[in-house]
C-alpha cells in the first residue's frame, strides 16, 4: 500500500514536471518560431491604421468651420458647397476595416478621391475674392489642413511600412510555417491617393 502511495506521489510529481518543462518549451518554441515577433508586427498595423483614420478624423473637422468661412464671403457659391455635402455624405457612408478586402480599399480611396476633388474647389473659390484670402481665420484654416495633409502623409507611409514589415515577417522561414499554424495570414496593401483624404464627415448646414 506504502509502495503504491510512493509510486502515485512520484508519478504525480513527475507529471507536473513534464507539464511544467512543456510549457516552458512551448513558449522558447514559440518565441524562437517568431510568435511573438508576429503579434508586435500585426499591433503595429493596427496601430497605424488607427493613426491613419485619426488623422483624417481631425482633418475632417476643420471642413465645417472653412465651408461658413467661404460662405461669409461667397454665398452664392452654392454648386460648390453642395458638391462639398454630397462628396462628404458618401464618403462618411464608406468603411475602411483593418483588414479590408481590395475592394473596400477602392471604394474607400475613391470615395476619399472624390472629396478631395470637392474640397479642392472650395479652396479655389477663394482666388476669386481678395478679402477672403486675407481673413484670418481662412489663412489659419488652411494652415491647418495643410498640416494636417503632412500629417496624413506621414502616418499613410507608417502604414505602408508596417504592412510591408509584416508581410515580409510571415512569409519568411520558419516564421512563415508559425504563421499557417496561428493563422496569421499576408495584409493587402493599401494604395493611397495623393488627393485631400478625409474620414469622418461632419455636418454641414446650408
Amino acid at each position: 500500500m506504502r509502495f503504491l502511495l510512493f509510486q502515485t506521489k512520484e508519478s504525480y510529481v513527475m507529471k507536473r514536471i513534464i507539464a511544467m518543462l512543456s510549457i516552458v518549451l512551448s513558449a522558447f518554441a514559440l518565441t524562437g518560431c517568431g510568435y511573438n515577433d508576429i503579434q508586435k508586427a500585426d499591433e503595429a498595423v493596427n496601430s497605424a491604421h488607427a493613426q491613419v483614420l485619426s488623422v483624417y478624423k481631425k482633418r475632417a473637422d476643420l471642413i465645417p468651420n472653412l465651408v461658413e468661412v467661404v460662405k461669409g464671403y461667397a454665398a452664392h457659391e452654392k454648386e460648390v458647397f453642395i458638391s462639398v455635402a454630397d462628396a462628404r455624405s458618401r464618403a462618411g457612408q464608406v468603411v475602411l476595416p483593418a483588414n479590408a478586402t481590395p475592394e473596400e480599399q477602392q471604394r474607400f480611396v475613391e470615395a476619399q478621391k472624390n472629396l478631395g476633388g470637392a474640397l479642392t474647389r472650395l479652396l479655389a473659390v477663394a482666388e476669386n475674392y481678395p478679402q477672403l484670402k486675407a481673413n484670418e481665420s481662412f489663412r489659419d484654416l488652411q494652415r491647418q489642413l495643410t498640416e494636417m495633409e503632412n500629417q496624413s502623409t506621414a502616418v499613410r507611409n507608417k502604414y505602408i511600412r508596417s504592412i510591408q514589415t509584416y508581410n515580409t515577417l510571415v512569409r519568411q522561414f520558419p516564421v512563415n510555417l508559425t504563421a499557417s499554424v496561428f493563422g496569421f495570414k499576408s495584409k493587402q496593401q493599401m494604395q493611397f491617393e495623393d488627393e485631400a483624404v478625409i474620414k469622418k464627415t461632419p455636418q454641414v448646414k446650408f
